[in-house]
């Protein structure tokens, strides 16, 4: 069972590029993030005639996560239970939601697509924002895994969050000045190791970037980010037999700034009986 993240950049315009690379690359499950469109925007006739069903959960050009699957989506959940919401220069709770966490079963396999805030600068609310999102989504992992200790579980997507210094490559990220990069957001991000996560990604794949900016040939120059990962639990990870970053879709027409992120699992994708492919919004 072949399974993948890909902040896509919005589907309307790159659906094509997505839909041949899920055939040619032989994918079961893509977890999409920044979609950038309502349910009823979507392309969904394209990817049911490539053999995918569909979950979606977008409420604007903003945003927005999706699944593809060639097998039953199951369980289909929008948001995390307490997920924060923002709303610009408002405080307090009952703030609206983003639309940037969506979760399925599949094959018994417990999936999340998630599109973690940017935080767009140090000192910035949306930074606050971003770190209590995390820490909320923290929290919620480790009730699922103490309420279900072998749940096969992985939590992926697009962190914005560079936890290493090995995964920047980009001059224009600089410690104390930069989000992505600081002690909050890699203490963030490390607390999912704390609650029984693991990258399950970098072990098999050590080096490389996932997001290259489209200004400053960032890409030729080869100077970009690793944020986007897949945080596995421990029943996921000794599933995973294989992984990989693939770089060259960031080549070509009208790419993505972000590149997919695959693994492989010792788990049959077997084709069975179901019904249409589910929507959700």
């Amino acid at each position: 069972m072949r399974v993948a993240t890909w902040n896509v950049n919005s589907i309307r315009t790159r659906y094509g590029r997505v839909i041949d690379w899920l055939l040619r690359e032989d994918i079961d499950v893509l977890a999409m993030q920044e979609i950038k469109c309502k349910p009823e925007q979507f392309p969904r006739e394209a990817f049911e005639e490539a053999g995918y069903e569909l979950a979606i959960h977008g409420l604007n050009q903003w945003n927005g996560v999706a699944f593809a699957s060639r097998l039953p989506l199951d369980d289909v959940e929008i948001g995390f239970p307490g997920q924060p919401g923002f709303l610009k220069g408002v405080d307090g709770p009952d703030l609206p939601q983003e639309a940037r966490a969506l979760g399925v079963t599949v094959n018994g396999i417990r999936l999340w697509s998630l599109y973690v805030p940017n935080g767009r600068a140090l000192g910035d609310p949306h930074l606050a924002y971003k770190l209590d999102w995390l820490r909320v989504l923290a929290d919620d992992t480790r009730q699922w895994l103490a309420d279900e200790p072998t749940l096969p579980l992985a939590l992926m997507g697009d962190w914005n969050v560079a936890p290493l210094d090995s995964d920047v490559g980009d001059p224009s990220f600089v410690p104390g000045i930069s989000t992505h990069i600081s002690p909050e957001e890699r203490a963030a991000f490390a607390a999912f190791e704390t609650v029984g996560l693991t990258d399950v990604v970098r072990p098999l794949v050590p080096t490389g970037y996932t997001f290259w900016d489209y200004k400053q040939l960032r890409f030729p120059r080869n100077e970009g980010l690793r944020i986007d990962f897949i945080m596995g639990s421990p029943a996921f990870a000794e599933l995973v037999t294989d992984a990989a970053i693939h770089r060259d879709e960031r080549k070509g027409d009208a790419p993505s700034d972000h590149v997919p992120v695959v693994v492989d699992l010792s788990v049959d994708a077997e084709d069975e009986d179901y019904d249409r492919p589910m929507v959700l919004s």
